[in-house]
């Protein structure tokens, strides 16, 4: 199967695909963070249009202007609130692209309001990574991921990326936001076996 990942630099869901056989690219305006030659850097939108048919096209939108943990800043500065509009527009033609099979993953934020509630909300520590962060999945044609390696402590427990006072251990710096995107292990391993499956 043809299968696009889109705002995808680290090739991490990518590469789970492409293990078990299929064709698949990632896309970002970014450079591949593994130097991948099947990395396309530009708007994905351009891409989808130029480059298809695709089979399924997982996408993580920026979530920057999305996410509840930055909405305040909205009503304090309007140019913050035009700029989610659009990354709502955004979300929306990925919603909408002509692929079969779509995943639309994001952090808890504006989406769920504002176009339509997640199909389900997933976290790392259900697919056998020590970490907690509730996302979201927008599914087209695709059925909810099953949990493969529930960790002891479930929700309750506190995880490997969490302070005492259950915020993210990650300090600000310049990169935080792309070690923050980058799609765990377990989540990408679930996506591709339970997806993709073998080619």
């Amino acid at each position: 199967m043809r299968v696009l990942i889109a705002c995808e630099f680290s090739g991490t869901v990518r590469e789970a695909l492409r293990a078990l056989g299929h064709d698949a690219w990632s896309c970002d305006l970014l450079t591949s963070a593994d130097d991948s030659r099947h990395h396309f850097r530009g708007d994905v939108l351009d891409v989808l249009r130029l480059t298809g048919p695709w089979g399924m096209m997982i996408a993580h939108p920026p979530c920057t202007y999305l996410a509840s943990s930055g909405l305040h800043w909205n009503k304090r500065r309007p140019e913050r609130a035009a700029q989610t509009e659009a990354a709502l527009d955004f979300v929306q033609a990925l919603m909408s692209a002509p692929v079969p099979r779509v995943a639309v993953e994001n952090p808890i934020g504006c989406i769920s309001s504002r176009i339509r509630k997640p199909d389900q909300i997933i976290q790392p520590w259900m697919f056998g990574d020590d970490a907690s962060k509730a996302t979201c999945l927008w599914l087209q044609g695709l059925p909810p991921l099953i949990p493969t390696d529930v960790l002891p402590g479930g929700r309750a427990a506190r995880r490997a990326n969490q302070t005492a006072s259950g915020q993210n251990k990650l300090p600000p710096s310049p990169d935080r936001w792309a070690l923050r995107s980058i799609t765990y292990p377990g989540i990408a391993a679930a996506m591709a076996a339970q997806w993709g499956g073998q080619a």
